[in-house]
Formats: structure tokens, sequence, C-alpha cells
């Protein structure tokens, strides 16, 4: 029979490997020996468990599980609790203190079984050999593997002590739905961490690595619980329960509590990954390496991108501004108002009082990881770009210059660029508060081309705005004409400059990213605070920006509110977005409205959608 005959192979070699094992070819003066093979052949790589990581809110609730391709809670050796320890000897490996990665009697014992039954049926494997198969070999029945794995074992034994062995598998056997490592089915099926589990829930558990497709708890119980006998009974035999915990485990009901994976506020979570890739790009040195790539870019994005899921597979917590009520209303807000139009839209809110983006969206019914309108639509700003380049920058370099300063509105040319108003409008010399109220472009234009591009673009300088580029510094910018653009996450952080007084810190949703396993601070964003525009300058344009609201181009973003309100509207040619960007005492808001690709908006200008939005974010705002 092929069957026994491979099997008899198997069977010499092992006999062949326990004779010589622990001699040497020195007798022969050249051979080496198995050790010494085994030394130099087989070389174990440091194993890292992929481990589950969190993303959490302000209040540290968690709303994200993040699983790198396998959901594990990594639990060490000495918080594991004996009686899991106990279960896993007793039933797998009784001679797991003392055999050196292999149990002869129990290959002897597997060898018999498998000869009768002209298969491999059981396979005499201990914890080491099973450890050495779930993380460097194959689950293949063939006879090459499992001589494999008896050298695999043994030389583990040679390099690792027992409580890494046993930790090792503890926390990689796979227990069905997913789920890998004990304490990841402990809080999985019962929705508790593995201290807190009776000796009954702990065995139930225990009961499903040995086949879980028959012994999934979730479609059957029954043989789960018939399966947990065999493991309270060898626990008893082996001498590690007494008579009353094992009736008492064995009489228990076992009920489930299902805790299903998390994931929550999908428009600001994807948001959180993509901070997450330049939080690690800036701190490890990324983000220079590619700007200095040139045609090496993409492997150093490559490079970036593994080193990022190296850091999410290490098992961390991101903590993060995300305020839940916030982001539910910006959502609700959103959703609700892009009924009434087949464009996209999204909706950026920064605390500014902590510089901390506490919600954003990212388009309509917003699904997880899909295009997301909120920071990766570069679009056209139109007049939103007003107070940034033209307006703050001229009343910087102007001492003595205010809102009351006359500015001529009038026609403007200059090179074969000759902007117009909106509707056509022409306007003769008007203060420089009613030329952004009425958001005049020709006086936009010609402030700056009194300032020069050149030195108005290097206010710039200061905010996040990552696509500008050197053909942008000319004359069209001043209405908002750019390459590439802005995001709405960058516009809205930009205007956060108006409510502190000239300084400016990037808003940022990630807080800190700290290890899982002992809480130590891994990345934090170390931006620090730049001084934009004077104080004076600053609260004259919040005045500006306040009569845009009260009697300009902004009436509709209007509301009843104790404190600040001011903002801009910003509209690009043929109406194909909308924007209004704005603050109050305590938050700083952005909105935009437009096709993915590009069509006209001019019902919803009519209608002032992008104001209208605003004022609903803002004042319905939760508490």
């Amino acid at each position: 029979m092929k069957t026994a005959a491979g099997w008899s192979g198997v069977f010499l070699c092992f006999l062949a490997f326990l004779l010589f094992a622990d001699r040497t070819g020195s007798e022969l003066g050249k051979a080496e020996s198995l050790p010494q093979i085994l030394d130099e052949r087989i070389e174990f790589e440091e194993e890292t468990l992929a481990v589950n990581s969190e993303i959490r809110d302000r209040n540290g609730a968690v709303i994200s599980d993040v699983y790198s391709g396998e959901n594990r809670v990594y639990k060490p050796y000495h918080q594991i609790r004996e009686d899991i320890i106990q279960m896993f000897k007793a039933v797998e490996d009784r001679h797991f203190d003392t055999h050196a990665g292999f149990d002869a009697a129990g290959i002897a014992r597997a060898l018999l079984v498998n000869l009768q039954s002209g298969a491999i049926d059981e396979g005499g494997s201990t914890i080491t050999q099973q450890t050495v198969r779930n993380l460097y070999l194959t689950h293949e029945q063939t006879y090459e593997r499992k001589l494999s794995e008896l050298l695999y074992a043994y030389q583990m034994e040679q390099e690792y002590s027992k409580e890494e062995i046993m930790e090792l598998y503890i926390n990689s056997i796979y227990f069905a739905n997913g789920i890998y490592g004990f304490e990841s089915a402990s809080e999985y099926y019962f929705s508790r961490p593995s201290d807190e589990l009776s000796l009954g829930e702990i065995t139930f558990l225990g009961s499903i690595p040995n086949n879980p497709t028959i012994y999934n708890p979730l479609e059957y119980p029954e043989n789960v619980r018939e399966r947990q006998k065999v493991m309270l009974r060898r626990m008893k035999e082996q001498g590690y329960l007494s008579e009353e915990r094992y009736t008492a485990a064995l009489n228990q009901s076992i009920e489930l509590n299902v805790r299903e994976r998390i994931d929550l506020y999908p428009d600001y979570v994807t948001y959180v990954y993509e901070e997450l890739k330049q939080l690690i790009g800036q701190q490890e040195g990324y983000t220079d390496r590619l700007q200095a790539a040139g045609d090496n870019r993409a492997a150093v994005e490559e490079e970036w991108q593994s080193r990022v899921t190296e850091v999410m597979k290490e098992g961390i917590v991101i903590d993060t501004a995300l305020k839940p009520s916030a982001q539910s209303h910006a959502v609700t807000v959103m959703n609700q108002q892009l009924q009434q139009t087949s464009a996209q839209g999204a909706a950026a809110i920064v605390d500014h009082q902590r510089q901390e983006l506490i919600a954003l969206t990212g388009g309509r019914n917003y699904q997880k990881f899909d295009f997301h309108r909120g920071y990766q639509a570069y679009r056209q700003p139109g007049s939103v770009i007003k107070p940034l380049l033209s307006y703050a920058p001229y009343l910087e370099e102007n001492p003595g210059t205010d809102p009351s300063t006359l500015v001529d509105a009038g026609p403007f040319a200059h090179e074969g660029y000759a902007p117009r108003n909106a509707g056509g409008g022409v306007y003769g010399l008007v203060t420089m508060e009613e030329a952004l109220r009425q958001s005049y472009n020709t006086a936009a234009v010609r402030l700056l081309h009194q300032l020069t591009p050149e030195t108005a673009f290097r206010y710039l300088d200061a905010f996040p705005f990552a696509r500008i580029t050197s053909e942008d510094e000319a004359l069209p910018a001043a209405l908002g004409g750019f390459q590439y653009g802005m995001n709405l996450v960058e516009m809205t952080s930009a205007y956060t400059v108006f409510s502190q007084d000239g300084t400016f810190k990037t808003p940022r949703a990630i807080r800190g990213v700290y290890s899982k396993s002992n809480g130590d601070l891994l990345f934090s964003w170390n931006s620090g605070t730049r001084t934009v525009f004077s104080p004076e300058t600053t609260s004259r344009i919040r005045g500006m920006l306040s009569q845009v609201i009260e009697r300009g181009t902004g009436t509709g973003a209007s509301y009843a509110a104790e404190g600040y309100l001011g903002g801009k509207t910003g509209t690009t040619d043929n109406y194909a977005d909308l924007w209004f960007v704005g603050l109050s005492n305590r938050y700083t808001a952005g909105v935009w409205f437009g096709h993915d690709q590009p069509g006209a908006l001019r019902e919803e200008s009519t209608e002032n959608l992008h104001t209208k939005t605003w004022r609903r974010l803002m004042q319905e705002m939760p508490d």
C-alpha cells in the first residue's frame, strides 16, 4: 500500500533523526552533526503576528476596529491565564514541558492509526509542531511537510523557551470566523477579556481550534459542547481540575455574546488613515524623501505605504479629535441638503480653540475608502481665496490702510488679462470693506497687482495648500485661478488664522498614536505655530467677513448667534463650484458643492444652497 509505504519512510526518517540528533560527526572527521545542519539550514525570523489596532474618538471610545488581515488581540505569556495554558497542555500536548519539539509516543500512536485507516487521519503533532506549522509552514497533508514540521519543531525548541512557544501558539491558533488567538476569541464570542471568563467558557473556546469548521460556535454550538466535554475530561485526568471544578464547568450554561466589529463614522475614519500616513511620513522622513525622489517617487511611495501597513499591524491606538455628535450632525445635514441637487458636497468643522478637526464628510451617503470630497477633491476656490491672498496681505503690507480705504473696482486689464465682475457690473472707487462684502473681482485683482503675486503668495506658504505651484503666482489667483486648486480641509484650516489673532497651526484629526501593548506614544504632530498676520490685520479682516454675512454675498449664512459670525462665499466659472467658509466664536467650518466632473450649479447658487447649508451646520451644532 502506497500510504503505508509513505508513512514507513517518514517513520524511518524519524528514527534516524532520533538516533543522530545529538551525535557529532567528529569520528568521521568530515560530517557535521544534525543539530549543526539545522542551525545552518533553518533560520527563524523574528515572528511578529499582526495585531488589531483601534481608532478612538476624543472621549476614548472605539470608533473603528482595524484588522490587518487577521482579527487578533495579542496577549503576552505572563498575562495568559493558567487555566488556558493547562487546558492546551492537557488536550494538545501532555508532554509539552519535557519533549524536544516532538512526542515520539504520540507519533507512533498516530502512525498506527493512519496505517490502519490508509490515510493521514491523526498527526500526533505537539504544540511546538502546530506553532511552526501555523507560522512557517503550510497545512498541506503530505509526508514531506510532516518531516519538515518535525525538523522545524526540533530547531524551534533549541532557539525558543517553552514560554515563548506557548505564547506564540495561543496567539496564532485559529478560532473560526476570522478570529486568531485566544484573547480575540474571548472578546469576539463573549465580548469580555479572557481574565473574566469562567472555566466553562474557557474550555468552550478551547474546543474550536481542533477543527474550526466543525466546531464553529455560531453554526454548530452543539458540536462545540461535545468537544468541550473531552477538554474538561482530559484536564481532570491530567490533574489540572478537581472534581468540583470539573462538574461546575461541565454543567455551566454557555451563552454567546458576539461582539461585532466596530466601524463607525466612515467619512472621518477614512481621513484618519490618510492623516496617519502623513504623520508617519513627517516623523520618519518619507515626506522629505518623496520631494527629493525625482524619478524614484514610485519606489518611495511604495516603501512609505508598506511602513504604514507595518505600523498598523503592530497594534496601535489612534486617538483622534472626533466629536461624534458633531460628525453625526454634519453627515445628516449634508445628506439632507444634497437631496436638493444632483451634485456632490462635503463639510469640514474645526474647533479652532484647540485647532482640531472634529467633523468631516466625504460625499453623499459616503462609504469608507470611497473617493473623499473633503480632502481628495482639489477644486478652484473661487472668491474664498480673496481674504487670504488679496485683502489680508494688502492690509499687512500697507500700514495705515483699513477697511475704509478706497480701492478701484472699475475695469482692469494687464498683459491681456481683463477680469470682469459678477454679472458684468462696473463700479468705481469703493471701500475695501464693500469690495470684499460684495466680492468685486476687479478690486481683488487690483490689490494683488499692487502687492505683486510674489509678495502675496509668501503668505500662503504658512497654510497646508499641498498643490500650489510656481505657475499659480499670477493675477488670476486672486479669483481662485489655480492650476490644481485646494481641497475643503485645506481651505477650512486656513481660515482658522482669522480666529487666532493671525497665528496659524494646522488643525489635525489625530491627537496621538500609541502602542496598544504598553501605551507608549509612537507618533504625534510637532507642527508649530506661525505668525501670518498681525492682530490688527486679523481684526480688520474679521470685521469685513462679518459684513459679508450681515449684508453681503453671504446673507444666507446669517443667523442669530451669540458672538461672532463671519465668512466668505466662493463661486467658480460657470457655477462649477459653490463654497462658503466661515467662523463663529468656537468653530471654523467650510462647505463645498460641485459635480465630480465639473458642471453648472446655477440653480443651486440662486437658491444659496452653500450659505444655507453652512447656516444649518453652525446654527444646529450640538453642544
